[in-house]
């Protein structure tokens, strides 16, 4: 195979698995890695791929735009539904303190929340607030500020205030994009912000992020791994991204 065909090749195959790795490339066209990225170098001058850490996504994976609620909550839904089933191991015992951050699979797990845990529940989410305030065992405490109408979500001084004084047990983070080099990200910056505020208030920070956010990044990061303890994710990981997380020293929870 010419390098042309070759190539040509490989952008179909990134454009149609939405990340690959650099080893999975060199195995699938029996050619070196120095090879595979010398290849990647040449499609992403092209802008055909954009190379991330350890292999290459489409081009349009990074990205400073974001799809809205509406969008997201039928995307990729059965992944989102057992992620946040399994998500239910992580919430504390009772009498504990949770933040739950927003986006349609925290919402998921919004939705398993029972009435048998007592549980002090802090969201900046509209519809996980309105989800949760009638079970009688949940403490529901809402922040406050501008809310975004592509996520529905309260940003700004306000709700960053309110998480500088909370310390909860566990933060349930969403995330747009996952990546070894840029860590957890989403495109805007007030969002990036609450959410990093979430962080910083837990002591235990569990991710949920469907396979598809893996490898990909976005403009603005909030968390480096090293402030995450667990993944949930779907079953459509690749081995290779599993095996780099679990180096980092996170947890990743296959749903």
């Amino acid at each position: 195979m010419y390098a042309e065909e070759r190539q040509q090749s490989i952008a179909e195959l990134v454009s149609t698995r939405g990340r690959i790795s650099v080893a999975d490339l060199s195995i699938a066209y029996g050619v070196t890695t120095e090879t595979v990225r010398r290849d990647l170098a040449v499609l992403d001058r092209l802008g055909i791929v954009r190379r991330v850490h350890g292999g290459a996504v489409p081009a349009s994976a990074l990205t400073a735009t974001e799809p809205g609620v509406g969008e997201r909550e039928y995307t990729r839904a059965e992944q989102k539904d057992a992620i946040a089933s399994a998500a239910l191991d992580y919430l504390p015992p009772t009498g504990g303190s949770a933040v739950l951050d927003a986006g349609t699979t925290t919402g998921r797990l919004a939705a398993l929340l029972g009435t048998d845990r007592e549980l002090t529940l802090v969201t900046n989410s509209v519809p996980i607030a309105a989800r949760v305030a009638p079970l009688t065992g949940v403490n529901l405490r809402v922040l406050g500020g501008r809310v975004r109408g592509t996520t529905q979500a309260a940003v700004g001084p306000e709700a960053l205030q309110a998480l500088e004084w909370l310390r909860v047990d566990v933060a349930f983070i969403g995330t747009n994009a996952l990546s070894i080099g840029h860590g957890l990200s989403t495109p805007d910056s007030d969002e990036a912000a609450v959410k990093r505020a979430m962080v910083t208030c837990a002591n235990h920070v569990v991710v949920l992020a469907d396979s598809s956010k893996i490898g990909r990044e976005h403009l603005v990061s909030f968390a480096r791994l090293d402030h995450i303890d667990v993944l949930v994710t779907d079953g459509d990981i690749e081995d290779t991204d599993r095996k780099s997380l679990t180096d980092n020293g996170i947890e990743v929870v296959i749903a």
